[in-house]
């Protein structure tokens, strides 16, 4: 019986190490993990010429060497084949080590800036924040 008993117990203790390895391995995978995400979506007016949409997408790209703040972005824009972008076309994708870093961004003057060239031929946006999990 304490065999079994002790058996028991060793594979309950190899099992709490296996599933703490794993987890601690994702995190080394995606070092991301914890880190604030900021998506935005543009939907541009009709009347916007691709040269603006151009001026916008180079102003955005520039943002990450201006505001320290942020540590990623990347961006894109839709080649969905399933048309439920609601006429969505750019996806811009930020990250932040932390929502303070995330708040701080949003009234930089670089950003404020941003938003004064995009403006005038924003149609829609649509932005969602969260915290990147495994």
């Amino acid at each position: 019986m304490k065999t079994l008993f002790a058996c028991s117990l060793a594979l309950a203790v190899i099992a709490a190490c296996v599933a703490e390895a794993q987890e601690c391995g994702s995190a080394e995978k995606n070092p991301n993990l914890g880190r604030v995400r900021h998506v935005v979506l543009f939907k541009f007016k009709d009347t916007a010429t691709p040269e603006q949409i151009k001026a916008v997408e180079e102003a955005f790209r520039a943002l990450p060497k201006k505001i320290p703040a942020i540590l990623d972005f990347e961006w894109g824009t839709n080649m969905s084949p399933e048309k439920l972008d609601q006429g969505f076309t750019h996806c811009f994708f930020l990250t932040f080590k932390t929502p303070a870093d995330r708040d701080a961004y949003l009234p930089h003057p670089d950003h404020k800036a941003f938003g004064k060239l995009l403006r005038p031929i924003l149609d829609k946006v649509l932005v969602v924040d969260y915290v990147a999990k495994p």
